[in-house]
């Protein structure tokens, strides 16, 4: 998918299934060994597993079985299991139970500040000993269900290391991208077993140009825009792990990163208004934040089971500013507004996991304490005559918010039959948040929480489960303050009531496995919530705020498919469709509308062709989302790009030693629209004030990338 500005928010309202990790226009490149043909083995079964420590169900995946990929790393042969997307852990409240699909030599990762992907990357392949993919309602892990992936690996006692360079290049209104890039190693020292890297990978350019009209209520055109921007993005992070196996069964772990956020947007307008004076008008973004990442856990035998303690501190420096100037044609002074806020985040978390086995089955008692905070700074300001910038009133913008949380969970999980198995997980939390500034508050919680599961295994070749959630999800806490938006003119009042969303989650997944045809996954995802966070009224205004009842329902369905079986040898087909609705009563209006800037639909495909017995690979790829407005007060807001990206590569595993690669995007020139309807009152209630209808170019966009081992 080629991401724009807009992009990343629209597509972090995916909240009901995952697309995968791996974007088919980021085809992992792959190191060849000449030896290998595109005729690898078909998957074993895991009871035919070469060792005891392999499950006893499911499936399981060795070098031989990714040998036309010729993978670098374990993310490169993880994204080649048929049927299979890479799940992040979800941003629940503190660490709590696991939530993603993907576990380290049968441990979930302890930290918050790296993606899975990323873990995986700092993984040579040649590490990699097997995948294991099984049910996760049959593991010791709580929280795991459908199908999950384990990473069996083992680090090598002499220090190796992987390298990759991503440029990128547009040619309209962007700078070409020489920044984006990873480099990593990894090794072992006795005991110690460490990974270090630096990782620029979310680097990004970014632009579009193209008019944009305003019309009247009456569709007469009043404002003519022709506006271009470009945004630069570098995001470098130094990171670092170290496994430490202890006396006896004993292990430790302890991570810690680093990272710095550059973000840069400019946008440069000339608008014509029939009647008035011709303007330039300039929009800047600028943010220069920081975050820091320290975690440990350790784990041991202590009576009838094992006690796992874990920490962690994260502290996140956030500033941000919004400027915006217009120059007139004629002898009109300028005017200007400026939104600037500065916001320091912290979270701390002690938790402890003791885990036992009785009546036939796994125990795990956990309990968590939680200290997030955050203390934001923020003003106002208007251009005045002389050309400064002077402060205007804007109450509730300067604030903190703390709070304090606390849980406990009790986990029993076992086999029924030898094929069904199931898992539960019960508890609660108490949480107090505490507002400081204007209107500040204090407020106490308990919620339930828990996790019902049941997984079905009755074959090799396909597997089913259930999945029964109560849910308590997180809160931005700086929705409870005051924001301005001065892009739009719209602004945010601030929110002492805010409340965190609960929801009922009913997830099933059924997966079959074709032979040599590849396989199928189906997943089906219903959540009943409690406090959906949307736009709300609120005294003074409007802000982020709660919903009392909605809804939303998915249906994921993944496919593999390949063509070996009829001769075309290396040839496959990935696939995913995404479906999704939902439903709540706007609580400006009364109507009954789908969720603000939701996605109703999804497609992503990927065609490759890895040419049996040769170091080439190419591929083609296709990929479409729609989604729904978004709503405020006043306006209907409706922000797309495409309606398909397209894009193909071809690739080349051994030049020199080195995978490269070279592609192009959007190669049916995928476009950039907004529609927005704004009203001089109330929504659909009132006039329309105005209706603006954008239309950019965004262009396409040349990529490479040069992989290699040290």
């Amino acid at each position: 998918m080629i991401c724009t500005r807009n992009t990343a928010t629209f597509y972090g309202v995916l909240f009901l299934a995952s697309v995968p990790l791996a974007a088919p226009s980021q085809a992992q490149e792959v190191d060849a060994d000449p030896a290998q043909t595109g005729d690898a083995p078909a998957p074993q079964p895991a009871t035919a597993a070469p060792t005891a420590a392999a499950p006893t169900g499911g499936q399981v995946y060795t070098a031989a079985d990714f040998a036309r990929y010729a993978p670098k790393n374990a993310l490169d042969m993880l994204v080649q299991v048929p049927g299979f997307n890479i799940r992040e852990n979800e941003q629940m409240r503190g660490l709590g139970q696991a939530t993603g699909n993907v576990l380290f030599n049968g441990q979930r990762t302890s930290n918050k500040g790296d993606s899975l992907g990323t873990l995986l990357q700092r993984i040579p392949a040649s590490n990699v000993i097997r995948i294991e993919i099984v049910d996760g309602a049959s593991l010791n892990v709580p929280g795991l269900s459908g199908q999950v992936a384990n990473i069996v690996y083992e680090a090598e006692a002499a220090l190796t290391g992987q390298f990759s360079w991503k440029p990128q290049f547009r040619p309209y209104n962007t700078d070409p991208l020489f920044t984006r890039g990873d480099v990593s190693i990894s090794g072992k020292t006795g005991a110690i077993e460490y990974e270090a890297a630096l990782n620029n990978d979310d680097a990004g350019r970014g632009g579009a140009d193209g008019l944009t009209f305003i019309y009247d209520a009456a569709g007469n055109v009043i404002q003519t825009r022709d506006d271009a921007w470009n945004s630069k993005s570098d995001s470098p992070k130094l990171s670092g792990k170290i496994i430490w196996d202890g006396p006896g069964t004993s292990i430790g772990h302890a991570n810690a990163h680093y990272q710095r956020i550059y973000e840069r947007y400019d946008e440069d307008g000339f608008r014509l208004s029939p009647g008035l004076p011709d303007e330039v008008r300039t929009v800047k973004e600028r943010t220069d934040s920081w975050n820091v990442e320290f975690g440990a856990d350790y784990e041991f035998d202590l009576g009838p089971g094992r006690l796992k303690a874990i920490g962690l501190r994260r502290f996140n420096h956030e500033p941000f500013s919004q400027t915006i100037i217009s120059t007139f044609a004629d002898a009109s002074a300028d005017n200007g507004d400026r939104f600037a806020q500065t916001g320091d985040l912290g979270e701390t978390i002690a938790r402890g996991e003791y885990s036992w086995k009785m009546f036939g089955g796994d125990w795990q008692w956990s309990a968590e304490a939680a200290l997030n905070t955050l203390e934001n700074v923020s003003g106002l300001f208007t251009l005045d005559p002389s050309g400064k910038f002077v402060e205007v009133p804007f109450p509730g913008g300067t604030g903190g918010v703390t709070e304090d949380r606390y849980e406990s969970l009790i986990s029993f999980g076992r086999k029924l039959t030898g094929t069904l198995s199931f898992q539960i997980i019960g508890g609660a939390e108490h949480s107090t948040i505490t507002q400081t500034g204007n209107n500040g508050l204090t407020r106490s919680f308990f919620r339930p929480k828990g996790t019902l599961s049941f997984a079905w295994n009755p074959s090799d070749t396909f597997d089913a489960s259930l999945k029964i959630r109560r849910r308590v999800l997180q809160l931005s806490f700086y929705d409870f303050l005051a924001r301005a938006f001065l892009n739009d003119d719209n602004q945010n009042a601030g929110n002492n009531q805010l409340r965190p969303q609960q929801d009922w989650s009913f997830e099933g997944e059924v997966n079959k496995k074709l032979g040599p045809w590849g396989s199928q996954q189906l997943r089906l995802i219903y959540r009943d919530v409690e406090d959906f966070v949307d736009i709300v009224p609120v005294p003074g205004g409007e802000s982020v705020g709660n919903i009392a009842k909605s809804w939303a329902a998915a249906i994921v369905s993944t496919s593999t498919i390949t063509f070996d079986p009829v001769g075309l040898k290396g040839l496959k087909l990935d696939g995913t469709f995404v479906l999704q609705k939902s439903s709540l009563r706007d609580p400006f209006t009364g109507e009954t509308r789908q969720w603000s800037g939701f996605a109703t639909r999804q497609v992503s495909l990927l065609l490759r062709h890895d040419i049996p017995a040769s170091d080439w690979a190419y591929g083609l790829e296709a990929s479409h989302a729609h989604f729904e407005p978004r709503y405020r007060s006043n306006q209907v807001d409706l922000m797309s790009e495409g309606r398909w990206f397209a894009g193909a590569f071809v690739e080349h595993k051994d030049v020199f030693g080195l995978a490269v690669q070279a592609g192009i995007d959007n190669i049916l020139g995928a476009r950039s629209y907004r529609y927005r309807t704004v009203f001089e009152g109330l929504r659909n209630a009132s006039p329309i004030a105005f209706i603006e209808d954008r239309d950019r170019r965004i262009g396409p966009i040349f990529y490479a990338s040069v992989r290699g081992n040290f």
